[in-house]
């Protein structure tokens, strides 16, 4: 599906060069869900934004399904990324002045959607995450928990090929966090590929594949033995032993 050829990003920091990504050699196929894991300034993040066509590399290839990315206009990077790509994001990025559905909805639009099919869509997948009794509710309704229900849903809008989630749990509790991942977790046994960035281990450890990156370099790239329990599923546990 996705394949990185000595991939190398470099940031000007005044008269010093910063690199942040060293010579990365990555496949990715359909149906994976892989966490990238390491400590800040590792890397993860820049190399989630190249793979999201959010960023370029300095040098090295990108290989789409074949095509070489960097072969394409911005038109044509633009259609991909809103096609192709679903983006879950730490801080949600949802429009506060438009209701849950609407934020939903916006990535269809774009897409040229008809009307009628958008809102049945969104309808649709908010209903998948639970979020169906909260549809013409705002961002500042809602908790964190359920924006990040609001911002998977918008995801999935497109019926993307693969969803980039960086740090999808960050700012929520060990419960709100273990019902995103018991999500991405369905999502993936449907076949729908993930690659998510985190800093903690035991969400990394939702994955099937872990990518550790240390100094911009790939230091680790194993399959996960076992995928933890949900942790949302434990909290009910505990609670209905007590």
């Amino acid at each position: 599906m996705i394949k990185l050829e000595a991939i190398t990003k470099v940031y000007a920091m005044g008269q010093v060069d910063v690199v942040a990504l060293d010579g990365i050699d990555l496949e990715i196929q359909r149906g994976e869900f892989i966490s990238i894991m390491g400590p800040s300034g590792s890397g993860k993040s820049t190399l989630l934004h190249i793979l999201g066509a959010l960023d370029t590399p300095t040098s090295g290839r990108y290989l789409l399904e074949d095509v070489d990315i960097a072969d394409l206009d911005d038109g044509e990077l633009s259609r991909i990324r809103n096609k192709h790509f679903g983006f879950v994001f730490q801080s949600y990025n949802l429009f506060g002045e438009l209701t849950a559905i609407e934020n939903v909805m916006m990535p269809m639009i774009y897409a040229r959607v008809p009307k009628r099919e958008r809102l049945s869509r969104a309808k649709e997948l908010l209903a998948s995450v639970e979020m169906d009794h909260r549809l013409n509710h705002y961002p500042s309704q809602l908790s964190g928990g359920e924006q990040q229900r609001v911002a998977i849903a918008r995801a999935l809008a497109n019926r993307p090929t693969l969803i980039l989630a960086d740090e999808p749990t960050g700012n929520l509790s060990s419960v709100q966090g273990g019902e995103i991942l018991d999500i991405l977790c369905r999502l993936n046994d449907q076949g729908t590929t993930i690659v998510m960035v985190t800093h903690d281990l035991q969400v990394g450890s939702y994955a099937r594949r872990l990518i550790a990156l240390r100094d911009g370099r790939i230091a680790i790239d194993e399959p996960v033995a076992e995928r933890f329990k949900p942790l949302s599923s434990l909290f009910l546990q505990k609670q209905a032993a007590q």
